[in-house]
């Protein structure tokens, strides 16, 4: 089978088209034919090996993905994809099933044609893929979906709250707008550059500034939650736009991946109250030119990258 393989850290170019040998499922796991991942923001630090503002977070890289060189020479963390043959000792997924979910903690990634997992929730986080979405579209929804799910939920989002979204126009970002307006019932306000602006607030946002022109923290307004969707500002920075018992969550903290997660989000989308956001799609063979793209820190949405070779 065909995958992108990266046997060093370094720019987009450590990537390489390899040929490798289609993985044979265990007893417990079930052989998935991928159809589509992403790259994620993860996938682009993980392949760095670094993190451009943080020793500390640079460690950490190193420590998970290895040391001196990656552990793991395949990267992807999340997809969607088709079982293609389920172990004895798998029940809750067969032969044919249609599947979208992460890759995180495995031995192996998502770019590349086939992957092994676990065959059952309690191992992996793994569900049916929202009927209403293509197969490359369902691979944009793990990772952002969750990220914002979990953060927003720690916030305790009550109905009718002020929330800020900064960073609104990202993966993280587009889902939390939606999550925040349709499915918590907050009044949202986005953040992003002038040309994202009628995207965010089609998303539904009711209110968007233009973070070149304004700086929301001057604007004599307060919220209930200030969400930093792409790392980019702190706790003391929001300070003075957080109104009393006001909160700052931000995804420079530890999220949860849950099969519950994948469940509701499955079940926004098919209610069309949530849709991924989808900027580009490259085929695997240009997975350079994918992760290139992405380092310039501007991507709207998800950057998709499908099985075409």
């Amino acid at each position: 089978m065909k995958a992108a393989i990266y046997k060093r850290y370094g720019p987009p170019e450590v990537f390489q088209l390899a040929d490798i040998e289609k993985p044979k499922p265990k007893n417990n796991e079930i052989l998935v034919k991928i159809y589509a991942s992403t790259v994620s923001a993860g996938a682009l630090l993980a392949r760095a090996g670094r993190h451009p503002n943080s020793r500390f977070f640079t460690l950490a890289i190193r420590l998970i993905f290895g040391l001196t060189k990656p552990r793991n020479p395949i990267l992807g963390f999340e997809f969607s994809g088709e079982v293609e043959s389920a172990g004895k000792d798998t029940k809750e997924f067969k032969k044919g099933d249609k599947i979208y979910g992460t890759t995180t903690g495995m031995h192996s990634g998502a770019y590349a044609e086939y992957i092994c997992l676990p065959g059952n929730r309690k191992q992996g986080v793994i569900a049916s893929k929202p009927e209403n979405l293509s197969d490359e579209d369902a691979a944009a929804v793990p990772i952002g979906g969750m990220t914002a799910l979990d953060l927003l939920n720690k916030a305790n989002i009550e109905k009718g709250q002020n929330v800020l979204i900064y960073g609104a126009s990202g993966s993280v970002g587009t889902f939390a707008v939606q999550l925040a307006k349709h499915h918590f019932g907050a009044e949202v306000t986005g953040v992003c550059s002038a040309s994202n602006l009628n995207l965010v607030q089609s998303l539904g946002a009711d209110f968007v500034i233009d973070y070149t022109e304004e700086n929301f923290t001057q604007n004599g307004r307060t919220y209930d939650v200030v969400f930093d969707a792409v790392g980019k500002i702190s706790s003391s920075y929001a300070k003075n736009s957080l109104g009393k018992n006001g909160k700052f969550i931000t995804v420079k903290s530890p999220t949860k991946e849950k099969y519950e997660y994948l469940i509701l989000l499955k079940e926004l989308i098919e209610k069309d109250k949530i849709k991924p956001v989808i900027e580009k799609r490259y085929p695997l063979s240009q997975i350079v030119e994918a992760h290139r793209y992405c380092d310039q820190g501007h991507k709207q949405g998800n950057v998709i990258i499908t099985m075409d070779i």
